[in-house]
């Protein structure tokens, strides 16, 4: 069952003595996790650096769609821009119920997929009506014509706060953000055209309202706002660690 949209992965909600896995955490791991796992050791064709493994966090090889835990072995898991990569999504999202009773996963939005994508990403991912639902790209001959991934991905996020205040209010344009307890409602390659539908060509303004709904602008200011006040506090934090620490 879906609980909430968080902010980000640093909103999730993990008490202090849980105990976390967190599957495909690649170069850059949840730092809440006790456990980490990644399937290729050797190669980055899936992820941006090599595997990193913070302090206290015990390192597992082991593959997503075959985990080697028992069942209910976690309290919590984290799935952080691996679902888009798995060969399987029905085994690697039923391993991801089994293993813990609540979790986190985070991956491109359809629309996120068209402005940065990848070779290595499989499936084109919308969440309609609390569900993930799940598109082989070859089954809507999905061809891009180039990424802008250092664009939207790297170099915005540096440089504009303004674009980071538009990721903290709308980060659904680009990512899906998905805590869920007990189970995960999901469908993969649907066959009814009420799903197909997204997949193919362009969006109406009520399927523009559907994902990204208008708000009021009260509403709107006060996101603002919220925003505004995150990212400074993140900046401040920053600059503090490395003062700190150097």
């Amino acid at each position: 069952m879906k609980l909430r949209n968080p902010k980000s992965r640093n909103h999730i909600k993990v008490h202090n003595q849980a105990n976390v896995l967190e599957v495909g955490g690649g170069h850059n791991p949840h730092p809440r996790s006790n456990t980490i796992v990644d399937k290729y050791i050797e190669s980055n064709y899936h992820r941006s650096g090599d595997v990193k493994v913070l302090q206290n966090q015990k390192f597992v090889e082991a593959d997503g769609e075959n985990l080697p835990f028992q069942n209910n072995e976690f309290d919590y898991v984290i799935c952080n821009q691996v679902l888009e990569h798995v060969e399987n999504p029905t085994a690697f999202l039923n391993e991801q119920m089994r293993v813990a009773k609540r979790g986190y996963i985070e991956i491109p939005s359809l629309i996120g997929e068209y402005l940065h994508p990848k070779e290595s990403h499989k499936w084109l991912i919308l969440e309609i009506d609390a569900k993930l639902v799940l598109v082989d790209k070859t089954k809507v001959l999905f061809k891009p014509s180039h990424d802008l991934g250092e664009v939207f991905l790297h170099y915005m996020p540096k440089h504009s706060i303004g674009y980071k205040i538009m990721q903290y209010t709308h980060g659904s344009i680009q990512s899906i953000r998905y805590e869920w307890e007990d189970s995960i409602d999901f469908i993969v390659n649907p066959t009814e055209e009420k799903y197909l539908k997204y997949f193919r060509g362009n969006w109406t303004l009520d399927e523009m309202e559907k994902f990204l709904p208008k708000r009021s602008l009260s509403k709107e200011l006060w996101c603002t706002i919220c925003a505004f006040t995150y990212i400074i506090k993140n900046v401040i934090k920053s600059r503090l660690f490395t003062e700190l620490k150097f």
